[in-house]
């Protein structure tokens, strides 16, 4: 184990130099093979079941492996999965294990040694996620599509190992988007014998199949993985897998501090910079600034995630302010008449330096393939078509649109600048800072009006953004957060889920999201992008707009 600095600031490189002797697959000679990266948010836990945002999902992608994963183009591929099919019915898959892959070696293990994985391992770990005392977020990923009992709840039936290599998953109903949701870390495969031994520390003891060990976890401090001697993969020469000896995660929460230790070479890549250190190193234009070129690489590419602005269509549940600001937001004209106030390309390039694209088609993301803005044209800069809205939805001069939108500190400047386009048009604005927590409550709840917000994909498919207009969907037990209803979308999307056709598929998808457009129960700011820098001497470190951190393929130099 590694004895571990506790210095204030959290700053945990003096733990480099003690690598060398302390690695079980041989010594490490310097920092060229130890891959640092930096976690500003908290991370909670190391058990797949909870990797419900990017801390968590990052950390366990290293330990860990599902059936499934995603290739370089976001579409599902062979992981501990060798091969799979599809009845011709879409509800039944099946699954050939891999042979030869096998749990990290550990205590729970009889001599410490990890054992084979089979398919029954699978059938636990899903049904754990499932189970009401493992409390996991991510059982919404079976339920409501694999099979069912006479008390609508996930059948004891739904997963079946038919032997130790093959596993079968039972759906009710056809679901398309079935695989790219397996991609995801709460259907990595975990050791029954670990969870059972460590209960819900098993957060803090983590066990898995994949290409890092778990050696150390300081809370707030650093965590430490090793290269797995065992790992299943090989790279294309027959190389074994990973090419690095070890992973250091520090957590600095400044961001300045961490675009500093970054600068000074103790971090090895940073995703996302905020504000202050991206007007310092990049243009308006997104262009990298002369003191900064050559010094690290910076890649932007398409994110899977909408910065949008929601609408509260049921007002039921709106108080003062907000009561009086839902019944003008009643009004389709209304909500078109604030989409066609924003300048969205300016928006980006004063305040993002270009980070995104601006929002002048649907809801569904550019990243996505069934994206088109020729298809779904949406709201261009047009404030006389929206003062002429307004009008006619009896707001002038003399009686002029009052609104009050809900937002964070952190997108305080942003709805500043939505402010000015809006009382361009005679639509007076007020900004509601809240806390993250009560504005997440507000916007769940429904009793806000209108409201900042955004949607990350969970899987890449346009259903898992169509999703928030469903009807069946309400907040707060699902994403409809805007209350939107509407029988003829919810009839497309009903259709579109069991389409196996790809292109009648994505022709569904767009006629929904022309129906979102029309009706406006958000305004699409932005498709965001991800920003990611990566020192010079780091190779095989390739983003993807899901943003995912893979690093069994990485070097140093």
């Amino acid at each position: 184990m590694f004895p571990f600095s506790r210095r204030a600031a959290g700053y945990a490189f003096v733990l480099l130099p003690l690598l060398t002797a302390c690695s079980e697959t041989g010594p490490t000679t310097d920092a060229r093979r130890v891959f640092r990266y930096n976690q500003p948010e908290a991370l909670t836990s190391l058990d797949p079941a909870f990797t419900n945002k990017q801390a968590n999902i990052w950390a366990a992608t290293q330990l860990y492996n599902g059936l499934v994963e995603l290739d370089d183009s976001l579409k599902p591929g062979p992981a501990l999965a060798r091969r799979y099919s599809i009845s011709p019915d879409g509800k039944t898959y099946t699954f050939v294990l891999r042979p030869n892959v096998r749990f990290h070696d550990s205590e729970v293990f009889p001599s410490g040694k990890g054992r084979a994985v089979v398919a029954q391992d699978f059938v636990y770990s899903f049904k754990r996620l499932l189970d009401g005392p493992t409390a996991s977020p991510g059982g919404w990923i079976f339920r409501g599509k694999v099979l069912e009992n006479a008390k609508g709840e996930p059948s004891d039936t739904c997963f079946v190992a038919t032997n130790d290599s093959t596993l079968r998953v039972y759906l009710k109903e056809p679901f398309i988007p079935f695989l790219g949701i397996l991609t995801m870390p709460y259907a990595y495969v975990v050791p029954r014998e670990a969870v059972q031994k460590y209960g819900k520390d098993f957060r803090e003891h983590p066990v898995g199949t994949g290409p890092f060990l778990f050696k150390e976890w300081d809370e707030g401090n650093a965590i430490i993985y090793h290269r797995n001697p065992n790992y299943w993969r090989k790279d294309a020469q027959g190389k074994q897998l990973p090419y690095l000896d070890a992973v250091q995660i520090s957590f600095i929460q400044d961001r300045k501090s961490e675009f500093l230790t970054f600068m000074q070479g103790k971090l090895d890549f940073l995703s996302g910079i905020r504000a202050g250190s991206r007007d310092l190193i990049m243009y308006p234009d997104g262009t990298v600034r002369e003191d900064f070129q050559g010094k690290f690489r910076l890649q932007k590419v398409p994110y899977l995630n909408t910065e949008y602005l929601g609408l509260q269509l049921d007002p039921t549940r709106l108080r003062g302010d907000n009561a009086e600001a839902g019944k003008a937001l009643q009004d389709k004209r209304v909500r078109q008449a604030l989409n066609y106030a924003l300048n969205k390309p300016e928006l980006l390039a004063y305040f993002l330096n270009n980070v995104g694209v601006p929002g002048l088609s649907g809801f569904v993301p550019a990243s996505l393939p069934s994206y088109s803005q020729k298809l779904v044209p949406g709201y261009t800069y047009q404030p006389a078509k929206a003062r002429q809205l307004l009008k006619q939805a009896g707001y002038d001069l003399g009686h002029p649109l009052h609104l009050r939108l809900a937002t964070v500190a952190e997108r305080k400047e942003v709805c500043e600048y939505l402010q000015k386009n809006w009382a361009d048009v005679g639509v007076q604005v007020d900004i509601d800072v809240n806390q993250a927590a009560a504005h997440q409550e507000m916007v769940d709840n429904g009793s806000s009006a209108f409201f900042t917000k955004s949607w990350l994909g969970d899987y890449p498919d346009a259903e898992n953004y169509l999703a928030l207009f469903y009807s069946k969907n309400f907040s707060p037990a699902g994403p409809n957060k805007t209350h939107f209803k509407s029988l003829a979308y919810d009839r497309l999307y009903e259709q579109a889920k069991l389409e196996q056709d790809t292109e009648k598929r994505y022709n569904l998808y767009r006629q929904m999201d022309r129906i979102i457009v029309e009706e406006a129960p958000v305004i699409a700011l932005y498709y965001d992008e991800v920003v990611r820098l990566t020192q010079n001497n780091v190779q095989g470190l390739t983003p993807n707009p899901m943003n995912q951190l893979v690093l069994e393929r990485v070097r140093k130099q």
